[in-house]
């Protein structure tokens, strides 16, 4: 079990639990996990090309939403005028995150903490720490938020996995709530209908029982998301005619901090805790 470059030039590490067994990331570039080989097959998407153009959002990885997830329908920033607004799933994704490694645990702990670029956007001092510990067939994630402000502080957060997919004919989604929200018209809709869309592209919001999951029946695998409340809700998003389809855990909709709706509340000098793992299982 190690850390080393993998591409200076891209500034992207690996952390190797053996040859079958590895993921990349990039803590320039919000601290993404940009790929996951798991028992030597390629887990998520990734568009490296794009990736090389810094002008452009990425495409492909793990990139983590925080503190918002979606986007917010005001024009003007929540803190007053003298902030900026945030912008879509905020600003983590943006940033430059730090890494340490604990060899015991195997695990890979990245963290984010306050700075003058966040403080134009969002007036606390916070530390986010995500570890991540690589198994076989598994990537488990511990998430904490810590507030080190005296006033409570408002969070949002999530991940926006991007799953290799064979092709969306392939795809069998599994444990889905009979209705969900198209964000795109913003109307709540019958799921299955709105899955039948897929190669078209949708964006849709879910609320689950902390566990989502689908089956490529041609990559003859399935990828379950286990997500326990608060952060159980799932976005669905495709965008053809790329190969991948995104199952996010969200702890909140979009415009939570406006609305107030799942907000979620960190106290004074307090902590938020979530846990979600990726489980992949062969199909016979």
């Amino acid at each position: 079990m190690q850390i080393k470059l993998s591409n200076k030039d891209l500034g992207i590490y690996v952390f190797q639990l053996d040859q079958n067994n590895y993921i990349k990331f990039c803590p320039k570039r919000g601290g993404v996990i940009t790929n996951w080989i798991s028992d030597g097959k390629e887990i998520l998407y990734f568009d490296e090309k794009r990736f090389m153009d810094k002008t452009k959002s990425i495409r492909g990885g793990i990139p983590i939403l925080f503190p918002i997830c979606g986007n917010l329908n005001t024009s003007s920033s929540l803190f007053g005028k003298d902030y900026l607004q945030l912008t879509q799933h905020g600003f983590a994704r943006d940033l430059q995150w730090q890494y340490s490694f604990k060899e015991n645990q195997k695990s890979l702990c990245l963290f984010l903490n306050e700075s003058t670029k966040t403080k134009k956007y969002y007036p606390f001092d916070f530390e986010l720490r995500i570890e991540i510990t690589l198994k076989i067939n598994c990537l488990e994630f511990e998430i904490k938020i810590h507030n080190k402000t005296d006033i409570v502080m408002p969070v949002n957060f999530g991940l926006h996995p991007y799953f290799n997919v064979s092709d969306f004919k392939n795809l069998e989604f599994i444990d889905n709530p009979l209705n969900c929200q198209n964000q795109e018209k913003n109307i709540i809709s019958n799921t299955l209908d709105e899955l039948n869309n897929i190669n078209l592209g949708v964006d849709l919001l879910m609320y689950t029982s902390g566990r989502s999951a689908f089956r490529d029946n041609f990559f003859k695998r399935q990828v379950t998301l286990n997500h326990p409340y608060p952060f159980d809700l799932r976005v669905i998003w495709s965008d053809p005619p790329r190969r991948m389809i995104c199952l996010e855990p969200w702890t909140s909709p979009r415009n939570s901090f406006v609305d107030g709706f799942r907000n979620i509340m960190v106290l004074p000098n307090g902590s938020q805790k979530f846990d979600a793992s990726i489980q992949i299982k062969s199909l016979k």
